[in-house]
């Protein structure tokens, strides 16, 4: 079970979530931190956030244009990061089992709004060479 083990939850989507069913998952002080925009509001019960001690914060850090920039720069100056594409399934199987060791991505959603850009990838998916090495 999931419950209570995570320290952060770094939301990326713009869409509207359970967040109570995420802020369940944030161990004691944990934060859950919004950097996706949904379009309607969301709401939560404030005894999500009291009852551990957790914080939900936000950060404005750019739309798809300034993330294609981003992007367009560190495939120019070789810069990846280390991400696995994974299923929701056995995602939750491995953060179950404690095999986590990089981001989990599950874009099937997203390919076609950004160029995405994945590092060489050894045998077994993992990155070739890990972010900033």
């Amino acid at each position: 079970m999931l419950r209570r083990r995570f320290d952060l939850i770094l939301n990326t989507v713009s869409a509207n979530l359970s967040v109570d069913s995420y802020l369940g998952l944030l161990g004691v002080g944990g934060a859950m931190v919004n950097v996706g925009a949904p379009a309607n509001p969301q709401s939560y019960n404030a005894m999500s956030l009291i009852a551990g001690n957790n914080v939900l914060a936000g950060s404005a850090i750019g739309g798809i244009a300034e993330t294609q920039e981003m992007l367009d720069f560190c495939a120019e100056h070789g810069v990846g990061a280390e991400i696995e594409t994974i299923s929701g399934v056995a995602a939750y199987e491995r953060v179950e089992g404690s095999d986590v060791r990089c981001r989990f991505v599950n874009p099937s959603w997203y390919y076609g709004r950004i160029n995405l850009v994945h590092p060489p990838r050894e045998e077994g998916g993992r990155p070739a060479r890990p972010f900033g090495n």
